[in-house]
This record gives structure tokens, C-alpha cells and sequence, in this order.
């Protein structure tokens, strides 16, 4: 393709598609190697799942969200009507050959190297946010404080306590509490048994201002942010393109980091990747009387998460297996609404309707980060399901000193496109 109708052509080095966290931390890693990067979103920086998920750093998830096992849990979920994992019936049988290929990974032998190959990044998760922390200028919004992982019966709790131990090897901290100690650390609680308080996650009271600021980094120390769509892209003369009105701009090498979105730009250049999509909700609220609460918590049975924000409480609900862009289904937010209400005094809802966002999951529970293989100068960063705040610093720079022939400080590997 030319020019075309275009009136001008602007030359960088890299272009990156997607200013969520992972797009907006690719493009400040390869500015920051002497790159000149042009960074392009249809829509404001962070504005979508970087937006809108609980605001973990999630350090302490050292194994990953595999498929249960157990089959009293899986035949809790097969019934729908469980608020930690819904499923839209339509689209099950499309689900099927995904699911198979998630229940093969989460095997022990599977889980354990999965778990293996992403250590490296989870245990950069908080330094690589620290480092640009500072910069942003966003001190106030990072909180150093951990999340407290609740459960409502006590064996349930002992449990709890006895995996944690099982994690020793990865040197994490974390308090077992039980009912009194919880009350005491956070007096807004009840109903509970006990708690784990894991303190090594860093959280944030507004991901999205988070990204907006990395974002503004970016741009304050050069570069360049355009509104444009992405489904632009086209390639001509060994340089990539995108179309922002009458201008093009032109690059040799293109990131694409589009979240659930990578789908629609990939399959466009022949590209097939096993995506599926866990969507997630949220809502926030007030609070009644004068509670607090002063860490995020987490009911994993019930799926939902507590996160203390700058716009309130916000509830974000476990998983909902359907198309990205099906109608909202409200269902699984009441539900998990109703179990918090017996933990926590939330109030009145503050948010005019739910806000919604998609997951981008790869079977094998691990990002797709690398190199594409039928194309020159095209590379991929996408899928990074439950991890994409938590990851998006530390996969920015992997992917950074790969582009710039410097020794990654983890083994890529296991996250190359090729491996579908």
C-alpha cells in the first residue's frame, strides 16, 4: 500500500498497538534503549482492562490460576450457578477444545513447569513497577500493604494456611489470621473464620490512572501518542504503517499489544493463537457507617475481590467463559454482591451501570511475548489473562531486550509465539 490519500509520512523506529499497561510499558522500555516509538490506542491510555481489574501487583502468585481438579468443585461450576466461574451455555460447545487444552496444562507435572517459566516474571512484578514509580510521579496510588485472602469456614482457612506453608520455597511473606486477629487488622470484617494476609504484592487504588501516568512518562520523555485504529496496519516496503487521518505513520519493527483485542489484528496476517476470554465485572460502592477497609481482599471461593479505590469500593467478580464482546450479564456481579454484603458493610452502588472487561487467556496459563515467525519486524505481547497489571512493567522490558539484542533477564522461551 502507499501513500495513498495521505498529505504526510512521519518515520519512527517501533510502532506499538495497545496503550494498556503492557503496550505503554513496551514502548517506555524501548524508549528508554534509544528507540524513537510511536505509541497508538483508539481511546485514552489505560482506559480498558487496565482500567478496570482489582489493582493487584501480585507477587505472591507464584502457581497459576490452573483449572480445578477437584470434581465437586468442577461439577459446582458445570451447574452456572456458582459467582467464581460462569459460562455463557451458548458458546460451550466453541469452549470446548480450549478447555480441554486448559485441563491438560493444569495437571501437576504441566502446572509445576508452568509455573517454573513464569517465575522470573512474577518475581520482577513489583521491581519493574518500583522503577517507574518514581518517575510517573505516582507515589500516593501504590500502596506497599499486601491483600488479605478471606475464608468463611475454618477448615476451609486451615487449608489456606497449610498451602501457604507448601510455598515455602518461594520465600514469601504472609500472616495466617484467624478471627480475632483478622478483626483486629481489619475491624470492618465479620462473618469469617480466618484469613491469609500475603505482604509481598504491591496494590493500587486506580490501575487506570496508573497506566494513564506510565503513559504520560512516555510522552514527556518523547514520545509520541497518536489516536488511530489499529486495524490500520498494513506493511509496505519493509516498514509497518498505521493511517491517523491524512497522516501515516511509518516504522520497521510493530508491537502488537492489544489485550482481547490482538485477535482482530493477527488473524488479519495469518496468525492462529488458542484465545479465549475470562470476562470480569466490577462496580463500586460506598460504605455504611464509618468502616473502611485498609487492604484489598479476596474471597477465591466465591470469586470476588474488595479493593479499597479513589472512586470507592470496588467489587470485581471471578470469571465469566464468553465471547468478548457478548451483552452484559449481570448475574454473576449480583451474586458475588450478595456474599460480600455478609462480610463487608457496603452501601449504596455508585456507578450508573457495571463496567465489564475481558481477560485474554492462553491454555497454557502464560503470555504470548516474542517475535512473529511469517513476518519481519512484527512482534507480539498479548494474552497475559488474571496478570496483565501485575506483568505489564516486567514484559515490557523482556520484550524491549529482545527487540534490542540484549540479554533478556528471563528465559523468553516459554512465551514465543511459536510454541501454538
Amino acid at each position: 500500500m502507499g501513500f495513498g490519500n495521505t498529505e504526510k509520512a512521519v518515520g519512527s523506529d517501533v510502532i506499538v498497538l495497545g496503550a494498556g499497561i503492557v503496550g505503554v510499558c513496551v514502548a517506555l522500555h524501548l524508549q528508554s534503549r534509544g528507540r524513537s516509538v510511536v505509541l497508538v490506542d483508539r481511546g485514552e491510555a489505560g482506559s480498558e482492562t487496565s482500567y478496570g481489574n482489582a489493582g493487584l501487583i501480585e507477587r505472591a502468585s507464584v502457581i497459576p490460576y490452573a483449572m480445578p481438579r477437584n470434581w465437586l468443585t468442577l461439577a459446582g461450576y458445570a451447574t452456572n450457578r456458582s459467582s467464581a466461574v460462569r459460562y455463557a451455555r451458548s458458546q460451550l460447545p466453541k469452549l470446548l477444545p480450549w478447555l480441554a487444552r486448559y485441563w491438560w496444562h493444569s495437571g501437576a507435572t504441566q502446572l509445576d513447569q508452568v509455573a517454573r517459566d513464569m517465575l522470573p516474571l512474577i518475581e520482577a512484578s513489583v521491581r519493574e513497577h518500583e522503577a517507574l514509580i518514581g518517575p510517573a510521579g505516582i507515589r500516593e496510588l501504590m500502596h506497599s500493604d499486601g491483600w488479605i485472602e478471606l475464608y468463611p469456614t475454618r477448615t476451609a482457612w486451615q487449608q489456606a494456611a497449610q498451602a501457604a506453608a507448601g510455598l515455602s520455597a518461594y520465600g514469601l511473606t504472609y500472616d495466617v489470621l484467624d478471627e480475632t486477629a483478622l478483626k483486629e487488622r481489619e475491624p470492618g470484617l465479620s462473618n469469617l473464620a480466618g484469613a491469609i494476609h500475603w505482604r509481598d504484592p504491591m496494590t493500587s487504588s486506580d490501575p487506570g490512572a496508573v497506566t494513564r501516568a506510565y503513559a504520560r512518562l512516555f510522552a514527556d520523555t518523547g514520545g509520541t501518542m497518536v489516536r488511530a485504529d489499529a486495524l490500520t496496519l498494513s506493511r509496505d516496503g519493509g516498514h509497518w504503517s498505521i493511517e491517523e487521518g491524512r497522516l501515516q505513520h511509518r516504522a520497521s519493527e510493530v508491537v502488537v499489544a492489544l489485550g482481547p483485542w490482538s485477535s482482530d489484528l493477527y488473524t488479519r496476517f495469518g496468525y492462529r493463537f488458542p484465545m479465549a476470554y475470562k470476562r470480569g465485572y466490577h462496580m463500586h460502592y460506598g460504605v455504611l457507617g464509618d468502616q473502611r477497609l485498609s487492604v484489598p481482599v479476596c474471597d477465591s471461593e466465591a470469586g470476588f475481590v474488595l479493593a479499597p479505590m479513589s472512586q470507592g469500593i470496588r467489587l470485581t467478580t471471578g470469571i465469566e467463559l464468553a465471547e468478548r464482546d457478548a451483552p452484559t450479564n449481570m448475574s454473576q456481579l449480583r451474586q458475588a454482591e450478595s456474599v460480600a454484603r455478609q462480610y463487608f458493610p457496603l452501601g449504596a452502588a455508585l456507578d450508573v451501570e457495571p463496567w465489564r472487561g475481558s481477560r485474554p487467556c492462553m491454555p497454557d496459563m502464560k503470555p504470548v511475548i516474542g517475535r512473529a515467525d511469517q513476518h519481519e519486524g512484527l512482534w507480539f505481547a498479548f494474552g497475559h489473562a488474571h496478570h496483565g497489571f501485575t506483568l505489564g512493567p516486567a514484559t515490557g522490558r523482556l520484550l524491549a531486550e529482545m527487540m534490542t539484542g540484549a540479554t533478556p533477564f528471563a528465559d523468553p522461551a516459554p512465551f514465543s509465539p511459536k510454541r501454538f
